[in-house]
């Protein structure tokens, strides 16, 4: 087995995942629905974070560049990745650095880790309600309120009185209408290439790393090995044992971290399963339409299907009918998840 998937279902409750217009949707034909989600990207960030977390690791810093005109006018310039593979977040989420002008070679890294975006488990199991909220700061005498006239001069305090003689306006509260937000079950899947995992490609035509950074890595222990993809740098055992665990905590105990503090929801998870057969990975969480009612689905966990290990938690069992919910649930998700990767013949991947 080369490519592991992990299937995450979680239970959101009024919150937002992503503060775009509210919260991010798509619109589903079959069943004429407005679908949340986090994207793909946010859920890689949020993974990448629990990983630094995990290790204890400072993040990779990230280069901006900016151009000045001949009028001292700043405009954005490229952005460059760290492309350091030393760094966890580097190494697992990967790269790509183009310079300005062509000059130097491009370096690009595909990161091993394939990310879905996390949506709902099924159209009538997840959705978006709005809700119209206020910034009320009304109590308070102490308020500064500064209004402008046509030319940005403010107003004093009689003439605010004169414009606001007979209306029913206050000017410390505001009024927010229509806030999206999301509620449901929604599913997020995860494919780890072992065969890239923890490799750094060495082709001269298709560079990942630079010739400093390759010298550097073979001074810290990175062997040379022959892979499907060609010749790569390994990383060293002990450093593959300390990132796989702090890799298979990320996945399993990741969260969206940009919630706002009047939506924090605690996402919770309410499965996982993992297996080495994508086909199977999709149906071990999934939905079925009822059959006695119309527009009805109903979350089935498959706790015992053959090529899937699926762990179930206990706060599944207030939303989907389970037998094999466990408090340890998680943990053990972690360890057989740290296990697989642990198996993988890294040194040899031509001989399996």
């Amino acid at each position: 087995m080369s490519t592991i998937y992990i299937r995450t279902l979680k239970r959101a409750e009024h919150t937002v995942f992503c503060v775009a217009d509210g919260q991010k949707f798509y619109y589903d034909p079959q069943f004429n629905r407005r679908i949340p989600y986090s994207s793909g990207q946010q859920v890689k960030r949020s993974i990448l974070d629990a990983l630094s977390k995990a290790l204890n690791q400072v993040p990779s810093p990230t280069t901006f560049l900016f151009d000045v005109d001949k009028q001292d006018v700043m405009k954005e310039g490229e952005v460059y990745a760290t492309c350091d593979p030393t760094y966890s977040d580097q190494l697992f989420g990967g790269w790509m650095k183009a310079a300005k002008g062509g000059k130097d070679r491009t370096l690009k890294r595909r990161s091993p880790l394939s990310i879905s975006a996390m949506r709902g488990l099924h159209p009538l199991l997840s959705g978006v309600d709005t809700e119209n909220i206020s910034f009320d700061r009304s109590d308070r005498p102490n308020n500064k309120v500064i209004v402008r006239n046509e030319k940005g001069q403010p107003l004093t305090d009689d003439e605010i009185k004169g414009l606001l003689l007979g209306k029913d306006r206050s000017l410390s509260r505001k009024w927010i209408p229509d806030n999206k937000r999301a509620t449901g079950l929604f599913v997020q899947d995860i494919a780890i290439d072992l065969r890239r995992l923890f490799c750094v490609s060495l082709s001269k035509l298709e560079p990942e790393i630079t010739e400093e950074i390759e010298t550097r890595l073979r001074e810290a222990g990175w062997t040379e090995t022959e892979t499907v993809f060609g010749t790569c740098l390994l990383a060293p055992k002990d450093v593959r044992e300390s990132l796989t665990k702090g890799l298979a905590n990320a996945i399993i105990n990741w969260t969206i971290t940009s919630n706002q503090a009047r939506t924090f929801s605690l996402m919770e998870t309410l499965a996982v399963s993992i297996s080495g057969n994508a086909n199977k990975i999709a149906g071990s969480i999934r939905a079925k339409l009822k059959e006695d009612e119309e527009n009805k689905a109903e979350p089935i966990i498959e706790e015992e299907m053959l090529g899937v290990e699926t762990y179930v938690t206990l706060a599944a069992s207030g939303y989907i009918r389970t037998k094999k919910e466990s408090v340890d649930a998680l943990e053990n998700a972690e360890q057989a998840l740290i296990e697989k990767m642990t198996q993988f013949n890294y040194e040899n991947q031509l001989s399996l």
